[in-house]
């Protein structure tokens, strides 16, 4: 199996790990009795730990070329903690083990991310290909775990959390440095974040991945509150995954044609649209559908596009920290901000305001692109 087959397995393997936690975790806290408050704290803890801790492990990865060691580690370590979920059900218990695990598991994801980066440097284009096998993991998960939690307990959910998690620090052992990297000159990279362009592209970041929070945190207890089964809850969200594949396929045709400021424009646009579908049509499965297959927009392209905004704006020396600097903004605080703004109005307003909020976020992070991102020409949105 050659580089690309082995960041392929590993993309499977993380984001199976995450079809299975993240849209049923919240089922079992809900299941242990835990409040929606404290069920917002628990899921937000992955966006609080991005918030410094990849900046932290990226440095030591740049500054000296050791980024397989460091995800290797830190996957050992994210297993290990994992296991609380087995020793307690107390609040406090689990926020311990849970913020440890993030603290670890937020290391992985923008290390691997600039190793597939540079190992792409002469064909970055073909980074949708290798990164839709996260998307086919998170499917495979979603709907099997969606299934298996019609006829099984909810704590099975554990169990199988746990074994993906195996999966990925097995596949992490197989990753390798990029030939050629420890000679690479990092170099600082203030001059680069200081540009306006820069700014604005992790201002909207920031402000898409806010607009998640409730859709990430409640998502599910919202279908289900409203009767739907956990096997179409599991579909739903698999909808959303399978247009972000095709996304990621039609990225490098799309970009050829359209600017990067366009592509961000309409993502962010749709967004919106999509957050008031779900606030306020959820009744309707068809209205549900449209909302899903808009994720390719508001993950898949917004995605995309930005990781081949800063694999252009920064150097190659300089890739894990431009990644953890846009993993701590955007997920660390805008994912942070986002769960815990949605704990406090689904208690207080109910989903509708919650998802309406969730739209007028993504609407403010338009208005950021419109003002700051620069106008590129076709054929320079993804390199």
């Amino acid at each position: 199996m050659g580089q690309n087959g082995r960041l392929s397995a590993w993309y499977f393997w993380y984001f199976a790990f995450i079809g299975a936690f993240l849209p049923y975790f919240a089922l079992y806290l809900q299941s242990i009795g835990l409040s929606a408050a404290r069920i917002a704290v628990l899921m937000s803890l992955g966006q609080f730990m991005r918030l410094l801790a990849p900046l932290l492990w990226s440095w030591l990865a740049d500054s000296g070329g050791r980024r397989v060691r460091i995800v290797v580690a830190s996957t050992a370590a994210s297993l290990a903690s994992f296991s609380v979920v087995f020793l307690t059900q107390d609040f406090v218990g689990l926020l311990i083990g849970m913020a440890i695990l993030h603290f670890f598991w937020s290391a992985s994801l923008p290390l691997v991310e600039a190793l597939t980066l540079g190992h792409l440097a002469a064909n970055p284009e073909r980074y949708g290909r290798i990164r839709l096998w996260g998307s086919v993991g998170f499917i495979v998960t979603v709907m099997g775990v969606g299934f298996l939690l019609d006829s099984a307990p909810i704590s099975s959910q554990l169990w199988v959390s746990w074994a993906l998690l195996l999966g990925t620090f097995v596949s992490a052992l197989t990753l390798t440095e990029i030939k050629g990297y420890a000679g690479l000159a990092a170099g600082p990279i203030l001059q680069v974040v200081r540009q306006r362009k820069v700014g604005f592209l992790l201002g909207a970041g920031l402000l898409m991945s806010a607009a998640h929070g409730a859709l990430y945190v409640f998502y599910s207890i919202h279908l289900v509150a409203q009767g739907y089964g956990k096997t179409l809850v599991g579909l739903l969200w698999t909808l959303g995954v399978v247009a972000e594949i095709v996304v990621f396929l039609l990225m490098p045709r799309i970009s050829v044609q359209i600017s990067l400021r366009r592509i961000l424009l309409a993502c962010f646009a749709l967004a919106a649209l999509r957050f008031m579908l779900i606030g306020w049509a959820v009744e309707f499965i068809g209205l549900l559908v449209v909302a899903q297959l808009l994720h390719g927009a508001s993950f898949g392209a917004h995605h995309a596009a930005t990781m081949a905004a800063l694999n252009r704006w920064f150097v190659p020396g300089q890739q894990a920290r431009a990644q953890a600097l846009y993993g701590s903004v955007a997920y660390g605080a805008g994912g942070l901000g986002g769960a815990l703004l949605a704990g406090v109005l689904w208690e207080r307003s109910g989903p509708g305001i919650t998802f309406s909020a969730a739209s007028l976020l993504a609407a403010i992070g338009l208005i950021l692109v419109w003002r700051g991102v620069p106008g590129d020409s076709a054929g320079s949105a993804v390199r």
